[in-house]
């Protein structure tokens, strides 16, 4: 018996381990790697946490804010922090943008990284790091970040074309996180975001009122917690209001947007058909308690983050995060 306990805690040491390879292997296939800057900026990543800090002590609202910015930017045109240049016609001015912060967070670190690297760290990084520091100040576990991307030169309102929306069927949203390499797990555990920041009752209000056309609510909110919904977003409100999409728990990165789920008290209809859907609800339950979610966020975040990166030649490493060079 004890040798058979010792194989089998060895085969799960080496299933790790081989694991770990293929994460390693995968993320270097990409062109970026773990410690990208340790001779050319070695304070890069601790220049970018205290930032981050110090910006998140004073407003913990933008970090789901940098969280939010990442994801954006990933989805058009990959990890190339696009989505921060400014003018007109560009990324940032797009609909689905609009409601983007923390923009001032990420000029702030490029403008230390700039004076203590010159033209070393791109925006692209930046971005990624902050957005991980972020989820580190609001309760998360931290993982590691692989840098080495290069930022775009390119960024155009009419590229922001195919961003997750609030009503999206899970069937579509799983193409659209397909269309990015990223699976059925990785769409649950990156949506999980949602368990820091808040969103608008326009985005979600028809949920309460006249749902489909139908007259009333969305069957799926629990009858009780629709009171509620309703004070924050009056029927004949203009929609500016804000929610969390963490109902009771907008600030700490946590499982508790999962269990909201599973009682009728998802925000957004896209967040809550992950609960009744069969592909989308085992990882939902599966991330209902204990420090699973944390882990595998991480793991997705890196995949995430991956997305189209430029690297080596391709791009430029900006001096001015909003502007190319």
């Amino acid at each position: 018996m004890k040798a058979s306990g010792f194989f089998n805690g060895l085969r799960f040491l080496l299933l790790l381990f081989y694991s770990a390879v293929a994460l390693l292997v995968s993320v270097h296939s990409q062109g970026t790697r773990l410690g990208f800057y340790s001779t050319s900026c070695p304070n890069a990543e601790s220049i970018v946490r205290s930032t981050v800090q110090a910006h998140v002590n004073s407003d913990p609202s933008l970090a789901a804010g940098l969280l939010r910015m990442h994801f954006h930017d990933c989805f058009v045109k990959g990890c190339d922090a696009s989505v921060l240049v400014a003018g007109s016609g560009t990324e940032r001015t797009a609909g689905a943008n609009g409601g983007l912060r923390g923009f001032e967070v990420i000029d702030d670190a490029k403008t230390q990284l700039e004076a203590a690297c010159p033209g070393v760290v791109s925006c692209a990084d930046v971005l990624a790091l902050a957005a991980r520091d972020s989820v580190v100040l609001s309760g998360g576990v931290k993982w590691e970040v692989p840098t080495g991307r290069r930022d775009g030169r390119v960024s155009k309102a009419s590229d922001v074309n195919n961003l997750p929306t609030p009503s999206d069927s899970v069937d579509l949203q799983k193409k659209k996180f397909a269309d990015k390499g990223l699976n059925t797990q990785d769409l649950v555990t990156l949506v999980g975001g949602h368990t820091i920041g808040t969103t608008a009752c326009l985005f979600f209000s028809d949920r309460l009122y006249n749902f489909n056309g139908n007259g009333g609510p969305d069957p799926t909110i629990n009858p009780s917690f629709l009171p509620q919904l309703r004070a924050l977003c009056p029927q004949n409100g203009d929609g500016s209001n804000r929610v969390a999409l963490d109902f009771g728990s907008q600030n700490q990165f946590d499982t508790s947007y999962f269990s909201n789920l599973g009682k009728g008290q998802g925000i957004l209809q896209s967040d809550q058909v992950l609960w009744s859907d069969a592909s989308t609800k085992p990882f939902v339950q599966r991330y209902l308690g204990g420090n699973i979610f944390n882990v595998e966020f991480g793991k997705a975040m890196v995949k995430m983050s991956n997305i189209e990166v430029k690297t080596g030649k391709n791009g430029e490493i900006r001096k001015k995060c909003s502007a190319v060079n």
